[in-house]
């Protein structure tokens, strides 16, 4: 096995592979909106219970859930823009 070649050896590099992301950014901002719902729903819910949403310092998970789905439409937008 060698760990070197030389230019003459190479192969050409491959066409880069063309993808959509633009699916995979919509899953993933959908995924971030249906955590936010449970988190939105936990949150108004474990105020009288004594689940995980009703600790104290367990507002992060609301919070994660807004910045994913904001992050989803940055993502969304900047694919969208380049594109074009």
């Amino acid at each position: 096995m060698r760990l070197w070649l030389k230019d003459s050896e190479r192969r050409p590099d491959p066409l880069p592979a063309r993808t959509d992301a633009r699916k995979a950014l919509l899953v993933g901002t959908l995924l971030w909106l249906v955590a936010l719902g449970a988190a939105l729903f936990t949150q108004g819910t474990g105020s009288a219970g004594s689940g995980a949403a009703s600790a104290p310092g367990a507002g992060w998970w609301l919070w994660c859930t807004v910045i994913g789905v904001g992050l989803g439409l940055v993502g969304l937008a900047w694919v969208q823009f380049r594109r074009r």
